[in-house]
């Protein structure tokens, strides 16, 4: 048999040039690598092989007086009597900064108008919006004083208008969300517990509230309980870049992965999972600011997992499409185009086109066109066309 020496000679060389070339690339894109890959293998590894979530639940648990110090903020806004007397089917939180009024104008105007809910839809929903205090006076910035007019009397006239601002007396920050989502869960419980479901999200969120609607009114019709819907994360890693603003330091979170929990884009919880977190609240250290995650963590410790939706968004926004508005349920990152988004999720073509057996067909087509990309992410998955 004749072997060709010179040729596995040279394939031996491209071989080990090939492999010095991945090495290479590695040791350059280590920082990154280790960042991103690595650590979600750890965080995969330590929640499907170790979970020992028994010890986070451990470690985080305080005395009841310390974590009253989470919650004991005074109110200066507040409206206690906004659920008395009716059948509220859904209570909404907006969580919202002082400065975005326009925002909150807009949700006003459209899927949050409360009347246009009663009277087309048939169901109350209370629409809240949570916010904490302005910044003022020492490192005041440029937005805290509008005509001369202090911006903390500009939210006591906008809600002496609107009668929906709930704000307690923490500075409204990024690092203070957290303490957001304690008062709402808290307000829920000695305001209106009689709710049969909770809902929290962004200020710059679409909600295609008669879907909604709908779907919570099944919901409720069976009776459901455990139910926390949303877009879910799973074995997520906490984050060690100290550029990132989701930076978490080992002293504020030891663990390698969080616990499942759903973005805090938007996600919707029964009554007896509101009640199981407000418990859960009063005995864990929130000194974690990220406020999805403490969310997560709260509802490991009373036992409860978050639920996959495929038409709840992520940080990404939908699709605009008739057949995606079919079965929308939220989509973030709308400010500027809310009216118009608003307009065409419920016009009556969308029924229209999106019926019967050639509409259903149709529309599946198309929405594997939109969706079922390898670069379209953190929206609607690719399974959502199969729905």
């Amino acid at each position: 048999m004749f072997v060709n020496f010179r040729r596995i000679r040279k394939c031996q060389c491209v071989q080990l040039m090939t492999t010095c070339l991945v090495l290479s690339v590695m040791m350059v894109c280590w920082e990154q690598l280790d960042n991103s890959v690595v650590s979600h293998v750890k965080s995969y590894s330590y929640r499907y092989l170790v979970n020992r979530f028994t010890y986070i639940n451990k470690s985080l648990t305080i005395p009841r007086e310390q974590a009253r110090s989470f919650s004991n903020f005074r109110y200066l806004l507040d409206h206690p009597k906004k659920c008395v007397g009716k059948d509220v089917l859904l209570l909404l939180f907006v969580k919202t900064s002082p400065e975005n009024i326009e925002r909150r104008n807009a949700i006003r105007s459209t899927w949050g108008n409360e009347t246009y809910i009663q009277n087309a839809l048939g169901v109350t929903v209370k629409v809240v919006f949570a916010l904490g205090a302005p910044q003022t006076r020492k490192g005041e910035p440029s937005w805290s004083k509008r005509s001369g007019i202090g911006f903390q009397e500009q939210l006591i006239h906008e809600d002496s208008r609107h009668g929906d601002l709930v704000q307690q007396d923490f500075l409204d920050s990024f690092h203070n969300l957290t303490l957001k989502l304690i008062m709402q869960f808290h307000w829920m419980h000695n305001r209106c517990a009689h709710a049969r479901f909770l809902m929290t999200a962004d200020d710059d969120i679409f909600v295609h509230m008669p879907n909604l609607v709908n779907y919570l009114q099944e919901m409720s019709s069976r009776g459901v309980t455990d139910f926390w819907i949303g877009r879910v994360h799973r074995g997520a890693p906490p984050i060690r870049s100290k550029d990132s603003k989701y930076f978490v330091s080992f002293e504020m979170y030891q663990w390698l992965s969080y616990p499942d929990y759903t973005a805090g884009a938007g996600y919707v919880v029964s009554s007896d999972v509101a009640d199981k977190i407000y418990q859960a609240t009063l005995t864990l250290n929130a000194s974690l600011y990220i406020d999805d995650v403490f969310m997560g963590i709260c509802a490991n410790a009373v036992g409860v997992s978050p639920q996959e939706h495929v038409y709840f968004s992520g940080e990404g926004k939908a699709p605009y499409h008739l057949c995606i508005y079919d079965q929308m349920m939220t989509s973030h990152g709308h400010v500027e185009d809310i009216y118009d988004l608003w307009k065409a999720a419920t016009h009556p073509q969308v029924k229209q086109t999106t019926s019967g057996l050639i509409g259903r067909l149709y529309c599946t087509a198309v929405k594997m066109s939109l969706l079922c990309k390898p670069y379209y992410f953190n929206t609607y998955p690719c399974k959502a066309a199969f729905v």
